[in-house]
This record gives C-alpha cells, structure tokens and sequence, in this order.
C-alpha cells in the first residue's frame, strides 16, 4: 500500500501506544511468572503479535481483554514447539535462550529481513553451554537440547537483546549461572528496562500491569512539533524506562546548530532525527554501524528517504552525515521498515510538495493507528492511499 500525503502542518492530539519494547518483556516475564498477570496495553502491532503467539505455543494463556491481556503462566512446558516470530527480532531473541533453558526442542519461523540480522554471539554461546542450534531452512531455527548453568560470556557490542534473552532465561536453569558482558554494550538502557520489568515481578501484583507509552513512536510527533506542528502527545512520562526519551534533549541540539549525536543507545530514534536534521541544521551521527541490521540496512534506507526528498545525505562505515538542505517532496521506498515509513511520514509537513511512501503498510509492525493518527491530525484532507 502506497500512502501519498500532501504539505501541511500537524494539529490536534494523539495518545502514543504502549511501549512495544516494554510490553515484549512483560508477557514473557507473565508466561513465566508463578501467577496470572493482568496487562494493560490497549494496542499492539505485529511484533508484540508474534510474541503473544509464541507464549501461547509454549502453554501460556493470553487472553485478550478491552484494555489488554489476562495472562496465566505456563503450567506445563511441550516438548517440542512451532513458534512463528515472523519479523520480530526481539520475539526470537528473546525466546531461543529461553527455550534453550527449558528443553523445548523449537523451530522459530522468521519472515522478511529476519533471517538475515545477527544471532551471534548468542547462538554461539547456547552451543557451549549445552544447546544444538541447526538452520534447517534459510527462514528456520531449530534449538533443541539444554542449557546448563555455569558462567556464561556474551559480546556487548552486537545486540543488547542477546544479554536481554539471557538475562531472563538463566533463572530458570537449575543451579548457579553467571553472565558476563566484554566488548562495548551497545542499547543499554534497553538492558536496564529487562531488569526493571524483571523486578516488577518479583512480588505478586495487587493491580494490573501498564505498560507504559511509546518514547520511540512518540518521537515521530514529537519531531513533527519541532518542525511548526502543534500536535498534544498523551500517553507518555518523564518517569519512562525506555532510554528514547532522550528525544526530548535532542530535538532542541538539532534545532540549535549542526550537532554530532551518538547512535549508540539510540538506534531507533536515529531516522527521525535525520528527518529534522535535513530539514533544519544538518547532524552527524555516530556509532551507526548497527542500523545496518535492522528491519531495513536503516543508513541506506535513510540516506535513500533524504535524497528522494530533495536532501544530501552520505555515510561512512559508522557514521552518517545528513546536510542541512531543506526538504522538497517525492516518494519514498520504506524498505518495509515502520520508522523509515513514518519519519517520511513526518517529513512531508515540511516539504513543499506531496510525499508518497511505498510498503506504506509497515507501520502495523509497531504503531498500527500510525495512519488514522495521522489522518485525524491532518484535519482529514491530506492524507490518499494506493493499494
């Protein structure tokens, strides 16, 4: 679906959805917990999808409310399960230790670029610890075996979501276990928010669970107002646990003058600030490297998004350039990734000329309403879509 948006600022108000990051480690921490969680968390896209369904393969059950999930943890573990992340890498990695730790023999089925993006270290160290990983197809996992407890060492520097998975599924081996992280951790306030979920249920809650808003799609208005919109955002704190928050600090450095910004804890939030980067002062964004492996190779997709849209933009090995040449209009290839998509999406406010995204469908993978929202912030009069 092509989704072609006409000039023109933003206004009225949007409640963001729950934090996606979040709410993954939520339902794992239920399936596994020693008693039924009640969550509240109104909307979900694919990614939080898939990790429901692949809870309720391994004997959980989720049941769907009017402001979330009733989850009964899983009683009884299968011995074998189908577990179908489709594009979700936190889903699979998140999941794969944790079966390793439970003896499931899995098959994780992946779909899009998720067959391409990165499992080592993660695959590596499971195998020493006692797990046989085999790809039976290009698009399957099979883990099968059982991860015994021990020291376990993990590479920070690839992705923060291996030592996440780890983290949660070594209590659940039997004996002492120990994890260590060398190299530079990349994400690691997303570390820091699989300890705080961790936490949350180590006590038996008395009310239910709510997952807290979306900073990193709560960023993409929050950019449009950088940019002359005027858009009210419900739905997030300054108490958050998610490190894209940070997006509050930056927006005001890139409207100052051209700043040189680290991609290191911030991977996600990198597209939109390239967006008002291009359209006002221009940055330099370091430590990218990693973007390569995400739902797109996101430095090509951005350097693509800025230049089909009238920008300069250009990349070296681990950083990326974006010049302050102002915005015009075009079309836009999302490569199938949610926040290039939206960023677009955000840009068009300041382009003279009508912007058309490709795959425009790719929202549903973390903010299905994107568009609606979109829709009614525009006053319903810029908004066409081509199937």
């Amino acid at each position: 679906m092509d989704i072609t948006l006409y000039p023109g600022k933003l206004s009225g108000a949007v409640t963001v959805p729950p934090s996606k990051s979040i709410a993954h480690r939520m339902l794992i921490y239920a399936a596994l917990a020693d008693h039924p969680t009640d969550l509240v968390c109104p909307e979900t896209g694919d990614d939080i999808n898939a990790t429901i369904d692949c809870l309720q393969a391994l004997g959980a059950d989720i049941l769907l409310q009017k402001a979330g999930y009733h989850i009964v943890p899983i009683a009884q573990f299968p011995e074998s399960a189908d577990l179908y992340c489709r594009e979700s890498g936190s889903t699979l990695r998140f999941l794969l230790p944790i079966v390793g730790a439970l003896g499931v023999s899995a098959t994780f089925h992946m779909e899009g670029r998720l067959p391409q993006r990165p499992l080592s270290p993660l695959i590596d160290e499971m195998q020493r610890m006692g797990c046989h990983i085999t790809r039976p197809t290009n698009s399957t996992i099979f883990c099968t075996g059982k991860l015994r407890c021990g020291y376990y060492q993990i590479d920070g520097s690839v992705s923060s979501q291996f030592i996440s998975g780890l983290t949660m599924a070594l209590p659940l081996i039997s004996g002492e276990s120990h994890l260590e992280i060398i190299g530079n951790v990349e994400s690691k306030p997303y570390i820091d928010m699989t300890t705080q979920v961790a936490n949350l249920f180590t006590s038996i809650p008395s009310t239910p669970i709510i997952v807290e808003g979306d900073w990193s799609n709560a960023a993409f208005w929050l950019a449009a107002n950088a940019l002359g919109s005027q858009i009210s955002i419900d739905g997030i704190a300054r108490t958050a646990m998610q490190g894209d928050q940070q997006i509050v600090t930056l927006l005001p450095k890139i409207l100052h003058a051209h700043q040189e910004i680290s991609g290191k804890d911030i991977p996600d939030l990198i597209p939109i600030l390239a967006v008002v980067a291009a359209a006002t002062n221009g940055a330099t964004f370091t430590n990218i490297s990693r973007l390569r492996t995400k739902e797109s190779d996101r430095v090509a997709a951005i350097i693509n998004m800025v230049c089909s849209l009238g920008g300069k933009a250009e990349a070296t090995e681990d950083t990326l350039t974006i010049y302050a040449t102002g915005l015009v209009g075009g079309t836009v290839d999302s490569y199938g990734d949610h926040r290039i998509a939206m960023s677009a999406a955000i840009a068009a406010t300041v382009c003279s000329h009508p912007v058309t995204i490709q795959d425009g469908q790719c929202v549903k993978k973390s903010y299905p309403g994107f568009w609606q929202a979109y829709h009614h912030l525009s006053n319903h009069t810029d908004l066409r879509q081509k199937c």
